[in-house]
Formats: structure tokens, C-alpha cells, sequence
């Protein structure tokens, strides 16, 4: 009896990927110390204010921050107004590069679907988003703040995942700096990963797919891998 071959299908790799915002994306350390200062400035606070700030807000920020602001120095300013000056000071702030905005178009030009995947408050990470222009670029964008939970939580990347009009049992990548939340969240929620190198690995915690030095390596890789 004759062997009949049978055709090679190719299978598609998906054209789904996730970004994290705070240092991926966007430069958040540089924001924070000039939205820092210019609040400190603003209302003359002393500099052990401004190093109270820097340190409570080193890693993340929420109106939570500024209530404990104010019991803390016993300040008169409601911790509310503060919050929302901080906001708007992070927005002014907070720069993407122009190559990272020009790789994320040519990811869409690819037929890529790009999400933001962000730990912190709804308020100043939309703010940031909306400030730098990538709210243009990205199809979904699912906070923390939204449900309160955080990356790692795989509910956080099924958000993101249906924002963004997709499944993530099609697939997909993450690219994030933190090694647990975006790296780890990432494998978990079956996606491949992108790690850009800066923060301690974690012992146990298995290996990125790729690992970069800068967001701009990792999109070329995207972009490579569905030429």
C-alpha cells in the first residue's frame, strides 16, 4: 500500500505579548525623584519628608501612602490633594523613549496584540500611560488596582489577557524586570518571557527565555521571531 505524506502545517507563534510599565516600558526611578522633589518644593517640606517619600514610595504608590503622609508629620494638607498633585507630578514626569514607542508601532504593524500588565493604583498608572502615549500603541490595559490583586496572581494576567481581546490558552509572552512578578507570573500564566536584567534572580525560579538588557532587545526578538 502506497504511503501518502502528509502536508507540514506550520503552526503560527502567537502574536500576543504582554509589557510590564514601571522600568520596562516607562523610567519610573527618574520620575519618581523628580515628582518627589517638585512636591517637596512646592510645599516647602522638610527633607526628611522628602526622604520619607523616596523610601515609601521606592517600589509602588497609592493614596494609602499619602494618608500615612500626613498622620506621620502631622501635616494639614489633605492626604488626598496630596496624592492627586503626585499623580499629576508622576504623569509630567515619566518619559518612554521614542525608540520604544516606535517598536511597539512596529509590532502593530506586525499584526502583534500588545498588552500592559501593571502592579499599582488605576489612577497614576493610567495617567502614565496616557502621558507617554502608549495608550495609542496597546490594545488592553489591566492594573493591579482593578482587583486588587498583584503580578504574580494569574487573575491579573487573565485580565489582561480579555482587555487586550484575547486567551491566554493561545499563548503568548511577557516582558517585565521583576523577576517574580512579570518572569514568574509569566510562566505560570503559559506565556514565554522576556526578562530585562537588573534586579536579583530569585534561587528556584525558572530561567526567562530570553534575557536583555534593555525593552528595544526584546521587541527585536518578537519582531525576529514572526518574520
Amino acid at each position: 500500500m502506497a504511503v501518502t505524506s502528509q502536508p507540514i502545517v506550520s503552526v503560527p507563534v502567537p502574536r500576543f505579548v504582554l509589557f510590564d510599565l514601571d522600568n520596562t516600558l516607562v523610567d519610573r526611578h527618574s520620575a519618581l525623584n523628580d515628582a518627589v522633589a517638585a512636591l517637596c518644593a512646592t510645599h516647602n517640606f522638610q527633607p526628611e519628608i522628602e526622604q520619607w517619600l523616596r523610601t515609601a514610595l521606592a517600589e509602588r504608590a497609592n493614596a494609602a501612602d499619602f494618608v500615612r503622609l500626613r498622620k506621620t508629620f502631622d501635616l494639614e494638607m489633605p492626604a488626598a490633594g496630596l496624592w492627586q498633585e503626585y499623580v499629576s507630578l508622576m504623569a509630567g514626569a515619566v518619559t518612554c523613549r521614542p525608540e520604544v514607542l516606535k517598536g511597539l508601532a512596529r509590532l502593530r504593524e506586525a499584526a502583534w496584540t500588545i498588552g500592559i500588565i501593571t502592579n499599582g493604583a488605576g489612577d497614576i498608572q493610567r495617567a502614565k500611560i496616557a502621558a507617554t502615549g502608549l495608550d495609542a500603541l496597546v490594545d488592553g490595559v489591566a492594573v493591579s488596582g482593578d482587583l486588587e490583586v498583584r503580578k504574580p496572581d494569574l487573575r491579573l494576567f487573565e485580565l489582561a489577557a480579555n482587555r487586550c481581546g484575547v486567551s491566554l490558552a493561545g499563548g503568548g509572552w511577557m516582558i517585565g524586570d521583576n523577576p517574580v512578578g512579570d518572569i514568574g507570573g509569566g510562566h505560570q500564566a503559559g506565556l514565554r518571557t522576556i526578562w530585562l536584567r537588573g534586579r536579583p534572580w530569585p534561587d528556584g525560579l525558572p530561567a526567562a527565555h530570553h534575557v536583555v538588557d534593555d525593552v528595544t532587545g526584546a521587541i527585536t526578538i518578537l519582531l525576529n521571531e514572526t518574520e
